[in-house]
């Protein structure tokens, strides 16, 4: 699933120790768009987690999966990013090396004819 919207607020972030090792979870609001903007609590765990792209008023695009799980009878739901990007942002493949419009000076003298 994907989501789209404005980060609101940045919780602090919480670690601790598991039987894999050291983990980090940074959990943030999200305030989608369109006519009835819903708030969203979004978890990133581990790396995802990047200071240039999780800062407030930056337009995100989450792709991410949600979880339920019981408790003492009750039962939990989590919304887990599994990647994070600033909407709009560009991107390149392999295949284009350079954004569009932009070479390098050696590439003029580089044409094969």
């Amino acid at each position: 699933m994907q989501l789209s919207g404005k980060l609101l607020q940045l919780l602090p972030v919480q670690t601790g120790q598991g039987k894999n090792g050291t983990w980090k979870k940074q959990e943030v609001i999200l305030e989608t768009e369109g006519q009835y903007p819903k708030k969203v609590c979004v978890a990133i765990w581990g790396d995802k987690a990047d200071e240039k792209t999780l800062q407030v008023g930056n337009t995100l695009k989450i792709d991410f999966d949600v979880e339920s799980r019981e408790y003492n009878g009750r039962w939990y739901t989590d919304v887990k990013a599994w990647k994070v990007e600033v909407a709009g942002a560009a991107t390149f493949s392999e295949s284009e090396p350079f954004p569009p419009g932009e070479m390098n000076d050696n590439m003029e003298n580089d044409l094969p004819f």
